[in-house]
């Protein structure tokens, strides 16, 4: 029997007691547009990265101090670290080697402040002088074990995620109204059960925005998933699916970074890449900034279309990696039962409701898995996706299919409703390569042709393409073939 011996890495460590992978630790934004610092590997061991374009590039700053935590200043060029001793340190040089000077103890995990020389210790002291001395909190009200913690942008108010082992599945966002000093229950969020050290938070742009990174394992498989909520914790919305991760907000309306990377046990094997977004976490631009050895073993995979009427046929993509990727094992309502062992097969759902999909796939001899929660919805033809929209499949199609060099592509959406929708084109592998816009018509059909080019205006490959239609939050997606 194959032994699971995973080593997907949230970041670049292990998965130890001092691996708890927050906002602003391991990663954190700089004070200026595109700026980010992060904690990622070497050839030789680990350092820390600056980048000024969004993750595009990165430069390492510092191969030989050994922080576990950092965080930036919002004065340009100061960083501040913590090594596992739990000393700080800052550098007024962008974290260059050797810039770093010894600046207090008893420093954990930490957050900058909202203004320059404001750093945070978690939730129970702060530094108004660039961390020579802090003032301690009472944090009254305060319960549970220490998640995660973060600042709003809003003066005085800060949050603090906890969890409690004596109450099952329960995860608790508190928050402070006068910088810590009282603390009360915001919101008793569900806790995904598996891994509650993990779930972490970071602040968005405006007042009261804030992402969650949700984690869970099952079997020994991740579930990680992106939450979004703008009425500072009240209230919370799915916004994606992510692997193994820290997340830190921007500094642009609806901008997120994910950090992620693997590193298998012998450091043979390191990956980091940088995620960057700017709709508020529902697409991505992703930048492979550290490689090192072989392609990483990780399992994810996507699906069109995702939302349908019954019966819904559904093309399941495979997106995993790794050097001796051999076998698929598929569960497309996550009952234990094995469904498919094809690498991109297709499956038709029956029964209206929300479906779990499980992907499990072996790199000789290890094994690792992903799981997407809820993430088919058939639906019975008279649900809407929201009140604005129509409802039905639209009529989408295409035609020629198969075609050469071009087809037109056709749907049903009222004028109102065409103003703000748009056509994806979408290869094999999940990755889109073209979007069309949608102009406004006064008749309710309404076409966009596509010549077979990419976004670059470059002619893309035979083969089978996915079309997805998205109008408000309500998404259609068909498949057409592409013979060259």
């Amino acid at each position: 029997m194959k032994q699971n011996m995973i080593y997907l890495v949230l970041l670049s460590f292990f998965l130890s007691p001092f691996s708890f992978l927050f906002s602003d630790y391991t990663i954190t934004r700089g004070p200026d547009i595109g700026e980010i610092y992060y904690i990622g590997p070497t050839v030789t061991g680990e350092g820390i990265y600056r980048s000024t374009d969004f993750g595009e590039t990165a430069t390492c700053v510092d191969s030989t101090s050994n922080f576990q935590f950092i965080t930036a200043d919002l004065t340009s060029g100061v960083v501040y670290a913590t090594d596992l001793p739990n000393n700080l340190y800052i550098s007024h040089n962008y974290g260059q080697e050797g810039s770093w000077i010894y600046r207090n103890s008893y420093m954990y995990s930490m957050h900058r402040g909202r203004s320059e020389g404001n750093v945070y210790n978690r939730i129970s002291k702060h530094s108004e002088d660039y961390g020579v001395t802090f003032i301690e909190h009472s944090y009254n009200g305060y319960l549970g074990t220490f998640n995660s913690s973060e600042i709003d942008n809003e003066d005085g108010v800060g949050y603090a995620l906890v969890y409690d082992w004596d109450i099952a599945d329960s995860l608790f966002l508190l928050i402070s109204y006068d910088n810590f000093e009282n603390l009360e229950i915001q919101n008793s969020l569900d806790l995904l059960c598996g891994s509650p050290g993990h779930n972490q938070i970071t602040r968005g742009y405006y007042s009261g925005e804030l992402y969650m990174d949700r984690v869970d394992s099952q079997e020994g498989i991740f579930i990680s998933e992106l939450w979004y909520s703008d009425d500072y914790g009240e209230n919370w919305s799915f916004r994606n699916y992510l692997l193994g991760s820290a997340i830190v907000g921007g500094h642009q309306p609806g901008e997120l970074y994910v950090l992620r990377g693997y590193i298998d046990e012998m450091g043979t094997i390191k990956h980091k890449f940088i995620h960057h977004s700017l709709d508020y976490g529902e697409t991505f631009t992703s930048y492979h900034t550290f490689n090192y050895g072989s392609d990483p073993n990780y399992t994810y995979f996507e699906a069109l279309p995702t939302e349908g009427t019954a019966p819904l046929t559904v093309q399941f993509i495979d997106l995993s990696s790794g050097e001796y990727l051999s076998e698929w094992e598929w569960n497309f309502n996550n009952d234990g039962i094995i469904d498919s062992y094809e690498q991109n097969p297709e499956y038709t759902y029956q029964d209206t409701g929300f479906y779990s999909v499980k992907l499990r796939t072996y790199h000789d001899p290890d094994y690792h898995g992903y799981i997407k929660r809820n993430y088919i919805h058939v639906t019975n033809g008279s649900e809407i996706c929201n009140e604005k929209l129509p409802v039905a499949d639209y009529k989408l199609s295409n035609y020629p299919n198969p075609f050469n060099p071009s087809t037109t592509i056709s749907f049903d959406l009222t004028a109102n409703d065409a103003k703000n929708a748009k056509i994806e084109i979408y290869n094999l592998k999940g990755q889109k390569v073209k979007t069309l816009p949608v102009s406004p018509s006064q008749s309710h059909t309404v076409s966009v042709v596509w010549n077979g080019t990419d976004d670059n205006g470059k002619d893309v490959s035979s083969g089978v393409y996915f079309y997805k239609l998205k109008a408000g939050n309500c998404e259609k997606s068909k498949k057409m073939l592409l013979l060259r």
